[in-house]
């Protein structure tokens, strides 16, 4: 049943007479899915994947994957210039604290200048590093794209739809996303409460602990903590991009009725095809039938492949392929061939690379010219004896005649 306009089709006769109120119905429809609704079962082709991959934007992608990666890089850099940044973090400190009585932030411009040039020291690598993860993150999923359909402003998107709130509550991918948070959830405070538990006695001293030694501490459980979680994120972004995968493709599932329309459309009617390979079939077949008797000889696999030759001396530079085909053609070939008397030899090779490599009506190029003037000379040879046995035996009968 097809849904026009954000309208529902009219409730059951049972929801009608239940004596709740009619705001209080609720459709399953709002549970179902899109596919599933309007009868498309079938796996989306590869022509509608490249439509919504080039014209839409549409790609299936795991936020997950980006994440995890945009959070994993920084966290792994950030050990190694972790010393680093504290010691411009207290160059920072110590400019502004002695110049604290020296300078006026409402008139000496400069300490803004100097504060931005301590924070861009302090950030821009980690904001580098972040930025290329997620770049790269994207494009190992879905490679280069460039579509602006997915930024247009499209101001439908804004009215609520109630409907379409409650299936994405609890459609398979509500539930999914659903189950993943909570994993998340448990997997990041189970990483807090072990690191924390291990190094509790630490923590516990840390008041009577200086400043530095407190700082390192802190900032040593915080590090493996950041690179631990990033990793079990990282792990469990495979199902989730694994599941955006197979959702993706649920989600733009085709009727049969449309795949046939995408055939015509790209492969054209199957009607139309099948009277044209008739046509085809006619025309190849005449044109075999004109070709094969004046043809010198019939290069053969013996039977995949087989390529007929003629050469006339007078008119043509080499021999020239007059017909050539595989299985079903060639088989045709050989039987003309046949029927005509013309000579067939056996040379896989050179079946195989004048069928791939020549077209009807080319002359064969220098490089063949000794294969094939060797076996055009065998031929005349076996055809001359031939003559000469024929016209001995007519004029013995004309003899026995007389």
């Amino acid at each position: 049943m097809t849904i026009r306009s954000g309208h529902w089709p009219p409730a059951p006769k049972a929801i009608r007479e239940s004596p709740l109120p009619p705001s209080a119905w609720i459709h399953l429809q709002w549970f179902s899915d899109d596919a599933e609704a309007e009868g498309k079962t079938e796996q989306p082709t590869e022509h509608k994947l490249r439509k919504l991959r080039e014209e839409e934007g549409q790609v299936p992608k795991s936020q997950e994957v980006s994440g995890a990666a945009t959070l994993f890089l920084p966290a792994i850099l950030l050990l190694f210039i972790a010393p680093h940044m504290l010691r411009t973090c207290v160059e920072m400190i110590r400019f502004f604290l002695t110049r604290a009585t020296e300078l006026d932030p409402t008139q000496d411009a400069i300490i803004v200048g100097v504060f931005f040039s301590y924070m861009a020291r302090l950030l821009a690598p980690i904001f580098v590093v972040a930025v290329i993860a997620a770049l790269v993150s994207n494009y190992v999923q879905v490679g280069a794209m460039f579509a602006t359909k997915p930024i247009t402003p499209n101001f439908t998107k804004v009215i609520p739809r109630f409907g379409q709130f409650f299936k994405r509550i609890f459609s398979s991918e509500g539930v999914f996303n659903f189950v993943k948070s909570i994993i998340k959830m448990v997997l990041i405070g189970g990483v807090a409460y072990t690191f924390i538990r291990m190094d509790f006695e630490k923590l516990v001293n840390l008041q009577r602990a200086g400043l530095w030694q407190g700082l390192t501490t802190v900032a040593s459980i915080a590090i493996r903590m950041l690179i631990t979680c990033s990793l079990l994120l990282m792990l469990l972004s495979i199902p989730d991009f694994l599941f955006q995968r197979w959702r993706f493709k649920e989600r733009n599932k085709m009727s049969k009725h449309e795949i046939k329309e995408e055939m015509k459309m790209y492969e054209g009617d199957p009607q139309v095809k099948g009277r044209i390979k008739s046509r085809f079939r006619e025309l190849l077949k005449q044109n075999l039938t004109t070709a094969i008797p004046k043809a010198d000889v019939v290069i053969t696999n013996p039977t995949h492949y087989a390529v007929a030759l003629e050469y006339q001396k007078e008119t043509m530079p080499s021999p020239m392929v007059t017909a050539k085909g595989s299985d079903n053609i060639a088989a045709q070939i050989r039987k003309l061939a046949e029927e005509n008397g013309v000579p067939m030899v056996e040379n896989k090779p050179l079946a195989q690379a004048l069928y791939r490599e020549m077209d009807v009506g080319t002359y064969i190029p220098r490089e063949y010219f000794t294969i094939v003037g060797t076996i055009l000379a065998r031929v005349y040879h076996i055809n001359e004896r031939r003559r000469k046995a024929a016209a001995a035996k007519a004029t013995a009968g004309a003899s026995g005649a007389a």
